[in-house]
This record gives C-alpha cells, sequence and structure tokens, in this order.
C-alpha cells in the first residue's frame, strides 16, 4: 500500500465522521454536531462546516484541523464509518498515525 505525505500507508477507503462540540468557546458555532467530514484514503481531511455560514475547508491531515478547532478537547471526532483493517500492519499504523 503506498505511503501518504506523512510517511503512513494509505487507509483503504474514506472514512466519514462528524465534530461534535461540548463547548462553544468562540460563541460562532454552537455545541453538538457542528461539522460534517471525511478522512480521505491519504490521510488528508475535508471538514464542512454546518450553521447560517456553512464553509468547506481541507486539511492536510485531520490532526491539523484538530489542533485550530478542537479547543482543547471540547471538540472531538465522532467517526460514522468503521476502521477497515486490510492487515496488521494498517491497523498498527492507523493507531499510530493520528489521535483521533
Amino acid at each position: 500500500m503506498p505511503a501518504t505525505p506523512h510517511g503512513l500507508p494509505n487507509l483503504p477507503n474514506p472514512r466519514r465522521f462528524r465534530l461534535v462540540r461540548e463547548v462553544d468557546v468562540t460563541g460562532m458555532s454552537g455545541t453538538g454536531v457542528v461539522a460534517d467530514g471525511v478522512l480521505w484514503p491519504d490521510r488528508t481531511a475535508t471538514i464542512r462546516w454546518r450553521g447560517d455560514m456553512p464553509s468547506t475547508v481541507n486539511w492536510g491531515h485531520i490532526d491539523h484541523a484538530m489542533r485550530v478547532h478542537g479547543h482543547g478537547g471540547l471538540t472531538r471526532v465522532e467517526w460514522l464509518d468503521p476502521i477497515e483493517v486490510v492487515d496488521d500492519d494498517s491497523a498498527q499504523a492507523w493507531v499510530e498515525g493520528s489521535d483521533y
């Protein structure tokens, strides 16, 4: 399986997620489900923000998005699709490749 720009193996398929915010630190997006996203096989991520002024942002890695929007754990990733394991090496690489 080819490696991503981060040196990790690609995932077998895209994986959908939601961002769930427990506390709205900025007063802009509210609480609950605030965005929908896709983690792509090369581990880049696309996030579509909900609300009155929705926007779509592409990130080089989901961890980068969470550093900006995670607010120290007040926003969490809720996975909608299970991890698809191709082999033990890819499962271990997934665990090592992301905090989420």
